[in-house]
């Protein structure tokens, strides 16, 4: 039997935090299967500025979205 798990996003905030869950795993396009950031993504982080990472954030949400209806 297929585990399916379904991830689900926290709202985004204001003031934009690291969506980081600490289970890094990245799958073959470098994206992790824990935050659903790009690899690239990851490492600018803490030095992009608050609209780069709402950006970052809305990319997240739609890989996450993409992901889960995948294994439903």
């Amino acid at each position: 039997m297929l585990n399916k798990q379904i991830l689900v996003q926290a709202p985004i905030d204001a003031v934009a935090q690291s969506p980081c869950v600490r289970n890094c795993c990245l799958n073959e396009d470098d994206v992790c299967l824990g935050c659903f950031r790009s690899l690239e993504e990851i490492t600018r982080w803490n030095e992009a500025d608050e609209q780069e990472r709402v950006s970052i954030l809305n990319n997240t949400q739609q890989r996450r979205e993409a992901y889960n209806s995948r294994i439903l």
